[in-house]
């Protein structure tokens, strides 16, 4: 049985390595560290399909080390002990390097008897994890290990390798296989900067496409499209990618850029998660626009339901809409800053009894000498307003609101600065 194309094309040495030129091109650090043969313990941090793999392969194959891989899903401390256990004999004269894939789904004791290896100089590690490593990694192997981030890869960069593949598909089948710039470029950028998914995209589209009487297998570019439409789809809802998206979606619509806002938003909505695009656009209507445009919120929130009740894909035309709106909304976070400042006093102790006069009295003890609640009802002065102490007594004149710059926030500064004169 034949191995996966992509193994089979995978990369005999670091010029070979598709992309991440910050990192292997000629004089930078990581290449250079390689070439030095004297290896440190490294965290490859990045999305899959990229080359980490391929690296610490190449990296061991030139260090002259015993290569071993495990995966962080399936691993366990005995496998570890396991390899530990080829030291000092002829399996492993050089020592070892191990290559742990998906470092993130070791538990902390798992990770700690693993340091324990790296201390003693027993084993080089070379970690890799798709997720962000000072978040997932125990802080000791952090501390232990240099850490480089792993790029998706630019389309120009993969072309290379998506002919390389028609290439070596062509010798497999033993025919003439036809696929113009257009089809390789489409195939490059669909594959979301992942080389081994557009790997993939490559032999299946040879695989579904019939050789013609001449016996040439003629890729179309309607073929390319048919088989790649959601391979550019980078998306995990438990990873960083998703909180990434979520965040950038939120900053382009706070920083009223309507074009990146629905750029995020259809990678939201492309992915399925309708649910996280909703709940982000009504927090960013209520803590972005609030005050500066107050009817924001229900036509927001009408939306909202109306997407959830139409559902995918026609969720996409109402909610392009409420993004729109809020990117071209006057901002104001004056009713959010204002929460929080007052939120900040009560979590430093700062409170108070209530004020009598607001209190839900209805009788008075008999050790009270000044019987009676004092509340004046605003509804019974002009303009219905009348000033009385709303604050307990430690916080009395404390300001926590401030008036935002926009016009609806200033005409109504204007109209209470009038009234309480």
């Amino acid at each position: 049985m034949k191995a996966p194309l992509a193994d089979r094309i995978r990369p005999q040495s670091i010029d070979d390595i598709v992309g991440q030129k910050h990192l292997l091109g000629k004089g930078k650090a990581l290449r250079n560290i390689i070439e030095s043969g004297d290896l440190p313990n490294l965290i490859f941090y990045g999305p899959s399909g990229i080359g980490k793999t391929t690296l610490a392969s190449i990296i061991a194959l030139k260090t002259n080390r015993k290569f071993h891989k495990l995966n962080g899903t399936s691993a366990s401390t005995a496998d570890i002990k396991a390899i530990v256990a080829e030291l000092d004999t002829l399996a492993a004269p050089n020592g070892i390097l191990l290559y742990l894939d998906e470092i993130q789904y070791f538990n902390k004791k798992q990770q700690q008897t693993l340091l324990d290896y790296i201390e003693r100089g027993e084993i080089t590690l070379i970690a890799s994890t798709t997720e962000n490593p000072y978040f997932y990694i125990h802080g000791a192997i952090l501390s232990r290990c240099t850490v480089f981030e792993f790029k998706s890869v630019d389309p120009e960069d993969i072309i290379p390798a998506v002919k390389r593949a028609f290439s070596i598909l062509e010798a497999d089948r033993n025919c003439t296989i036809s696929a113009d710039d257009e089809v390789l470029l489409h195939i490059a950028r669909s594959c979301g900067g992942d080389v081994r998914k557009a790997m993939n995209s490559a032999e299946l589209c040879v695989l579904s496409t019939l050789p013609n009487d001449e016996g040439q297998v003629i890729i179309t570019k309607e073929k390319a499209t048919e088989l790649t439409q959601k391979s550019a789809m980078k998306y995990d809802r438990e990873g960083d990618e998703h909180y990434d998206i979520l965040s950038a979606f939120q900053k382009s619509m706070r920083g009223s850029d309507a074009n990146a806002a629905l750029h995020y938003l259809a990678r939201l909505l492309e992915a399925g998660d309708l649910s996280s695009a909703t709940r982000r656009l009504m927090v960013c209507a209520a803590e972005d626009v609030g005050l500066a445009y107050p009817m924001i919120i229900p036509i927001v929130k009408s939306a909202v339901d109306m997407a959830l009740m139409v559902g995918l894909p026609e969720a996409r035309i109402p909610l392009a809409d409420a993004v729109v709106l809020v990117c071209n909304s006057p901002k104001s976070n004056s009713a959010y800053l204002a929460y929080d400042a007052a939120a900040s006093d009560i979590r430093m102790g700062k409170s108070g009894p209530i004020p009598r006069q607001l209190q839900n009295m209805h009788f008075d003890g008999e050790d009270n000498n000044n019987k009676g609640q004092f509340y004046q009802y605003p509804h019974d002065y002009p303009y219905h307003y009348v000033s009385q102490q709303y604050l307990p007594d430690v916080l009395k004149n404390k300001v926590y609101y401030q008036y935002g710059d926009n016009k609806t926030e200033q005409a109504a500064r204007e109209y209470w600065e009038k009234i309480k004169k």
